[in-house]
């Protein structure tokens, strides 16, 4: 079962509480810092010093943006193709839209950017699925999306 044909529809399954998606980019952050690790590497092999703005001028603003889009790249590409990333897989959560179908390219660029503002402020965005009605996070809501608990049939 890989890619997007063996995503169908996800009709059952409830939102994902603040535990298990918290948990779920703990696992993500593992597997992101082995690739920062990766990315950052290169450029200091190659000039032999730290990327920072005194030492490699402008360029250090475009390595920080690679930063950015290297782990907004490992969200989108794994939520298109899967509904879920490493961290999601191990506690049974996958990205669906509202209608239960799985993510395009815009609707995850646009969960992994709304994800960055809820998460930013102390994850009060991502609390704030505890008052609302439907359990849904900022981001959720904000892309027309949702993470659910799959239950096993």
């Amino acid at each position: 079962m890989s890619g997007t044909a063996s995503i169908g529809v996800v009709a059952s399954g409830e939102s994902a509480g603040f535990g298990r998606r918290f948990a779920a980019l703990i696992y993500d952050s593992f597997l992101l810092a082995a690739l920062l690790m990766i990315y950052t590497g290169v450029p200091v092999v190659l000039t032999n010093h730290a990327i920072l703005p005194e030492t490699s001028g402008a360029w250090a603003y475009v390595y920080r943006a690679g930063l950015v889009a290297v782990i907004g790249v490992y969200y989108i590409v794994n939520w298109i193709r899967s509904g879920q990333t490493l961290g999601m897989r191990a506690w049974h959560l996958r990205a669906v839209t509202a209608a239960g179908k799985p993510l395009t390219l815009r609707s995850a660029t646009l969960r992994f950017l709304y994800g960055v503002i809820a998460w930013a402020p102390a994850a009060l965005g991502v609390l704030w699925l505890y008052v609302d009605a439907e359990h849904l996070a900022w981001h959720d809501r904000w892309s027309n999306t949702r993470v659910v608990r799959l239950t096993r049939s």
